[in-house]
Protein backbone atom coordinates (compact mmCIF):
# COMPACT_ATOMS: atom_id res chain seq x y z
CA UNK A 1 0.00 0.00 0.00
CA UNK A 2 1.74 3.56 -1.01
CA UNK A 3 1.97 6.53 1.04
CA UNK A 4 -0.54 8.31 -0.48
CA UNK A 5 -3.42 5.11 0.19
CA UNK A 6 -2.07 5.04 3.97
CA UNK A 7 -2.84 9.09 4.27
CA UNK A 8 -5.86 8.83 3.08
CA UNK A 9 -6.74 5.70 5.19
CA UNK A 10 -5.16 7.38 8.17
CA UNK A 11 -7.72 10.83 7.22
CA UNK A 12 -10.52 9.18 6.67
CA UNK A 13 -10.12 6.82 9.75
CA UNK A 14 -9.90 10.25 11.87
CA UNK A 15 -12.65 12.30 10.42
CA UNK A 16 -15.19 9.06 11.15
CA UNK A 17 -14.11 8.77 14.45
CA UNK A 18 -14.56 12.91 15.15
CA UNK A 19 -17.51 12.84 13.89
CA UNK A 20 -19.31 10.30 15.71
CA UNK A 21 -17.77 12.47 19.10
CA UNK A 22 -21.06 15.00 19.01
CA UNK A 23 -23.07 11.93 18.99
CA UNK A 24 -21.37 10.69 21.82
CA UNK A 25 -21.30 13.74 23.71
CA UNK A 26 -25.41 13.42 23.56
CA UNK A 27 -25.54 9.71 24.29
CA UNK A 28 -23.18 10.41 27.49
CA UNK A 29 -25.54 13.01 28.49
CA UNK A 30 -28.51 11.49 28.65
CA UNK A 31 -26.90 8.71 30.62
CA UNK A 32 -25.08 11.18 33.44
CA UNK A 33 -28.35 13.14 33.22
CA UNK A 34 -25.93 16.45 32.34
CA UNK A 35 -28.07 17.83 28.95
CA UNK A 36 -30.47 20.16 31.45
CA UNK A 37 -33.96 20.58 32.51
CA UNK A 38 -35.05 19.54 29.17
CA UNK A 39 -32.53 17.01 27.53
CA UNK A 40 -34.94 16.07 24.77
CA UNK A 41 -34.79 19.70 23.45
CA UNK A 42 -31.32 20.05 23.78
CA UNK A 43 -30.54 16.69 21.90
CA UNK A 44 -33.47 17.31 18.75
CA UNK A 45 -31.79 20.75 18.24
CA UNK A 46 -28.20 19.77 18.67
CA UNK A 47 -28.23 17.06 16.54
CA UNK A 48 -30.26 19.53 13.78
CA UNK A 49 -27.04 21.99 14.26
CA UNK A 50 -24.73 19.16 13.36
CA UNK A 51 -26.22 18.11 10.32
CA UNK A 52 -26.05 22.01 9.29
CA UNK A 53 -22.21 21.73 10.56
CA UNK A 54 -21.56 18.84 8.38
CA UNK A 55 -23.76 19.90 5.26
CA UNK A 56 -21.37 23.37 5.54
CA UNK A 57 -18.25 20.80 5.96
CA UNK A 58 -19.36 19.06 2.62
CA UNK A 59 -19.99 22.15 0.82
CA UNK A 60 -16.88 23.95 2.27
CA UNK A 61 -14.69 20.87 0.24
CA UNK A 62 -14.62 21.97 -3.54
CA UNK A 63 -13.41 25.50 -2.82
CA UNK A 64 -10.97 24.96 -0.61
CA UNK A 65 -9.42 22.24 -3.14
CA UNK A 66 -10.39 24.75 -5.97
CA UNK A 67 -8.51 27.92 -3.89
CA UNK A 68 -5.80 26.05 -2.49
CA UNK A 69 -5.28 22.98 -3.91
CA UNK A 70 -5.78 20.82 -1.01
CA UNK A 71 -6.75 17.46 -2.30
CA UNK A 72 -7.83 16.22 1.17
CA UNK A 73 -10.98 17.97 1.56
CA UNK A 74 -12.03 15.72 -1.87
CA UNK A 75 -11.12 12.63 0.34
CA UNK A 76 -13.26 13.22 2.84
CA UNK A 77 -16.20 14.98 1.36
CA UNK A 78 -18.57 12.20 0.52
CA UNK A 79 -18.07 10.88 4.22
CA UNK A 80 -18.85 14.30 5.53
CA UNK A 81 -22.30 14.26 3.13
CA UNK A 82 -23.01 10.67 4.95
CA UNK A 83 -22.66 12.08 8.31
CA UNK A 84 -24.83 15.11 7.43
CA UNK A 85 -27.66 12.53 6.61
CA UNK A 86 -26.64 10.25 9.56
CA UNK A 87 -27.68 13.35 11.87
CA UNK A 88 -30.51 14.70 9.67
CA UNK A 89 -31.74 11.54 9.99
CA UNK A 90 -31.21 11.39 13.94
CA UNK A 91 -32.80 14.49 14.05
CA UNK A 92 -36.10 13.34 12.71
CA UNK A 93 -36.19 10.47 14.05
CA UNK A 94 -36.16 12.44 17.75
CA UNK A 95 -38.91 14.65 16.47
CA UNK A 96 -40.60 11.67 15.20
CA UNK A 97 -40.39 9.50 18.17
CA UNK A 98 -40.08 12.31 21.44
CA UNK A 99 -41.72 15.66 20.09
CA UNK A 100 -44.22 13.69 18.23
CA UNK A 101 -44.51 9.94 19.47
CA UNK A 102 -44.94 8.49 16.23
CA UNK A 103 -48.33 10.19 16.01
CA UNK A 104 -48.57 11.02 12.21
CA UNK A 105 -52.09 12.51 11.66
CA UNK A 106 -50.26 15.12 14.02
CA UNK A 107 -46.58 15.25 12.28
CA UNK A 108 -49.03 15.97 9.20
CA UNK A 109 -50.59 18.81 10.31
CA UNK A 110 -47.10 19.77 11.49
CA UNK A 111 -45.75 19.84 8.39
CA UNK A 112 -48.23 21.85 6.60
CA UNK A 113 -48.49 24.07 9.42
CA UNK A 114 -45.56 24.89 10.67
CA UNK A 115 -43.01 26.31 8.08
CA UNK A 116 -39.79 25.20 9.69
CA UNK A 117 -41.34 21.96 9.99
CA UNK A 118 -41.78 22.10 6.29
CA UNK A 119 -38.38 23.11 5.15
CA UNK A 120 -36.57 20.30 7.78
CA UNK A 121 -38.60 17.79 5.92
CA UNK A 122 -38.18 19.17 2.12
CA UNK A 123 -34.09 19.32 3.50
CA UNK A 124 -34.21 15.73 4.76
CA UNK A 125 -35.91 14.39 1.31
CA UNK A 126 -33.38 15.88 -0.59
CA UNK A 127 -31.23 14.43 1.21
CA UNK A 128 -31.84 10.71 0.68
CA UNK A 129 -31.36 10.20 -2.89
CA UNK A 130 -27.91 12.09 -2.28
CA UNK A 131 -26.69 9.64 0.60
CA UNK A 132 -28.57 6.94 -1.68
CA UNK A 133 -25.91 7.94 -4.63
CA UNK A 134 -22.66 8.40 -2.62
CA UNK A 135 -20.91 5.51 -4.04
CA UNK A 136 -18.83 4.85 -7.12
CA UNK A 137 -21.60 1.97 -8.44
CA UNK A 138 -23.78 4.84 -8.63
CA UNK A 139 -21.73 7.30 -10.70
CA UNK A 140 -21.46 4.48 -13.29
CA UNK A 141 -24.89 3.85 -13.18
CA UNK A 142 -25.76 7.52 -13.52
CA UNK A 143 -22.68 8.76 -15.78
CA UNK A 144 -20.77 11.29 -14.20
CA UNK A 145 -22.79 13.95 -16.09
CA UNK A 146 -25.63 13.13 -14.53
CA UNK A 147 -24.70 11.74 -10.80
CA UNK A 148 -23.04 15.70 -10.94
CA UNK A 149 -25.81 17.18 -11.62
CA UNK A 150 -28.26 15.30 -9.27
CA UNK A 151 -25.38 15.95 -6.37
CA UNK A 152 -25.26 19.71 -6.76
CA UNK A 153 -28.94 19.42 -5.00
CA UNK A 154 -26.77 19.59 -2.11
CA UNK A 155 -27.03 23.41 -2.46
CA UNK A 156 -30.05 23.58 -1.66
CA UNK A 157 -30.33 21.25 0.85
CA UNK A 158 -27.69 23.92 2.50
CA UNK A 159 -30.58 26.72 2.05
CA UNK A 160 -33.16 24.62 3.43
CA UNK A 161 -31.82 23.38 6.68
CA UNK A 162 -30.29 27.11 7.26
CA UNK A 163 -34.04 28.17 6.40
CA UNK A 164 -35.03 25.60 8.91
CA UNK A 165 -33.14 26.76 11.56
CA UNK A 166 -33.91 30.21 11.22
CA UNK A 167 -37.45 29.52 11.39
CA UNK A 168 -36.96 27.42 14.01
CA UNK A 169 -35.70 29.88 16.33
CA UNK A 170 -37.99 32.94 15.68
CA UNK A 171 -36.37 35.60 18.17
CA UNK A 172 -32.65 35.55 18.38
CA UNK A 173 -31.79 35.22 14.66
CA UNK A 174 -27.74 35.75 15.59
CA UNK A 175 -26.63 32.46 15.44
CA UNK A 176 -28.48 31.39 11.97
CA UNK A 177 -27.06 34.72 10.37
CA UNK A 178 -24.04 33.12 10.65
CA UNK A 179 -24.89 30.09 9.13
CA UNK A 180 -26.45 32.60 6.49
CA UNK A 181 -22.79 34.23 6.04
CA UNK A 182 -21.00 30.91 5.86
CA UNK A 183 -23.54 29.68 3.29
CA UNK A 184 -23.34 33.03 1.16
CA UNK A 185 -19.56 32.53 1.14
CA UNK A 186 -19.74 28.99 0.57
CA UNK A 187 -22.04 29.72 -2.61
CA UNK A 188 -20.12 32.52 -3.96
CA UNK A 189 -17.13 30.54 -4.37
CA UNK A 190 -18.54 27.91 -5.93
CA UNK A 191 -20.23 30.42 -8.61
CA UNK A 192 -16.82 31.93 -8.66
CA UNK A 193 -15.18 28.61 -9.25
CA UNK A 194 -17.56 27.79 -11.98
CA UNK A 195 -17.17 30.97 -13.68
CA UNK A 196 -13.31 31.23 -13.74
CA UNK A 197 -13.41 27.84 -14.93
CA UNK A 198 -16.32 28.35 -18.28
CA UNK A 199 -13.53 31.22 -19.09
CA UNK A 200 -10.30 29.16 -18.80
CA UNK A 201 -12.09 26.41 -20.90
CA UNK A 202 -14.77 28.89 -23.16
Amino acid sequence: MNSFKLKSNGLKLFVFIASLIPLGWYVWGIQTDNLGANPIEVVTRGLGTWTLNFLLMTLAATPLRHYTGWTWPLIIRRMLGLFAFFYAGLHLITYLWFDQFFDWLAIGKDIFKRPFITAGMATFLLLIPLAVTSNARAIRTLGERRWKQLHRMVYLCGVLAVLHYTWMVKADISNPLIYWAILAVLLSARGLSRIQKYNVTG
